[in-house]
């Protein structure tokens, strides 16, 4: 199987190594502090409150810094947030070479086109009203945050797979309509718009036309609490930036999508509607960069059929793709969670990484291999006494 694409719909490529620790050379700070000495923390400091960075000039989302500062070095956090801001920056800047700054820059430059043009239909989905958009009982158990909270309203009917009701249907319909005025205003305005990836030919970036802080807040409050329990070893606590996007399928529209994974550390997939048949999602297991091509184990084969409203919530390697839509019309709702942190401490990884499946198998071959070896080694040293 091929894993193909650009890099939204891609295994994430290694970036330059840049030194064993982690850190980035970033100058001296006043004290005297050699900054390239300094790496982040590999676990959060909860208590720190964060500087708020919006009203500076940033390569990077002013969210984005405020998540990474609680991973600063002690010695760093009660700096100038101009100091921390350029060690951050430093930092993220290896994931984004010159060439990626410039064409993010030109995206900006993209996306204010839209916003200052683009006359929404539905305002009020601009921000998020969480007893608009939420059914009940999901947002109960949010606002209760325990585990147990949240398992008793999703089920996980695979290893890392878990299904909920998310979306109350009057949302869902306004989304459309949104969606429909959007893609209405630039065929009006023959405006060429950057579609969510190169697998899908259909579709629209949600951020693009206004949708950020929305879905910013959709990650912070309610899929994040939801990562941090089933997702930590993927990085679900420290979740600081999104790639949020409507696909669509059908006649007139994209088919199915290939075997692929995502460049997500969590991934939320949610249902809008409207009326289809088939299009059914199918997993075939966790799979590191390394392993993302190995065969598929009898156990890792799911299949999930999709229903208005309600979510799938998994790991962004997991690796999956969907069948044709044989009739109607289905929309969905993406939103890639990522974690710089988590991609940052990946680097750094020596030992087998536990949620790849086939890491873990071949972690176990090793040891029943090793056990194996060791008891073949005091038997024939009891027959040797014998």
């Amino acid at each position: 199987m091929s894993f193909q694409g650009s890099n939204n719909d891609r295994p994430e490529t290694p970036s330059p190594a840049t030194g064993g620790n982690g850190a980035v050379a970033a100058g001296i700070k006043g004290n005297g502090t050699v900054l390239s000495s300094l790496s982040l923390r590999l676990n959060p400091n909860e208590e720190h409150k964060p500087d708020d960075y919006e009203d500076m000039q940033l390569e990077y989302s002013a969210v984005i810094l405020s998540s990474l500062e609680k991973y600063l070095p002690p010695t760093m956090l009660n700096d100038h947030r101009d100091q921390k801001a350029k060690f951050m920056q430093d930092i993220l800047l290896k994931y984004l070479p010159t060439k990626e700054r410039n064409r993010a820059i030109k995206h900006r430059e993209y996306r204010q086109k839209i916003i200052s043009n683009y006359q929404p239909r539905n305002r009020e989905l601009y921000t998020l009203n969480p007893t608009a958009v939420f059914v009940p009982s999901f947002l109960k158990a949010i606002n209760d945050n325990t585990e147990q909270s949240f398992r008793n309203i999703l089920s996980e009917p695979s290893p890392g797979i878990f299904v909920f009701e998310m979306l109350q249907k009057d949302f869902c319909e306004s989304l459309l309509e949104e969606i429909e005025n959007f893609e209405k205003w630039v065929t009006e305005a023959k405006f060429r718009i950057m579609r969510p990836n190169t697998m899908n030919r259909y579709g629209a970036v949600l951020e693009d036309f206004g949708f950020e802080t929305m879905l910013n807040n959709l990650m912070e409050g309610f899929i994040r609490p939801l990562s941090r329990v089933f997702f930590a070893e993927v990085g679900g606590a420290s979740l600081d930036s999104h790639h949020g996007f409507v696909v669509e399928y059908g006649q007139d529209r994209d088919i199915d999508l290939g075997f692929h994974v995502d460049d997500s550390e969590v991934t939320l997939n949610v249902c809008l509607g409207k009326q289809f048949s088939g299009g059914e999602l199918f997993f075939r297991g966790t799979r590191c960069e390394k392993h993302v091509n190995t065969d598929t184990q009898s156990e890792e084969i799911f299949d999930y059929s999709h229903a208005p409203g309600k979510a799938v919530l998994h790991c962004g390697r997991h690796r999956h793709g969907a069948r044709a839509t044989t009739s109607g019309h289905r929309v969905n709702l993406l939103l890639w969670c990522r974690s710089s942190v988590f991609r940052e401490m990946k680097r750094y990884q020596k030992d087998f990484p536990s949620w790849c499946d086939e890491c873990s198998r071949e972690k176990k071959e090793r040891q029943r291999s090793s056990l194996a070896t060791r008891m073949d080694i005091f038997r024939r040293e009891g027959e040797s006494t014998a």
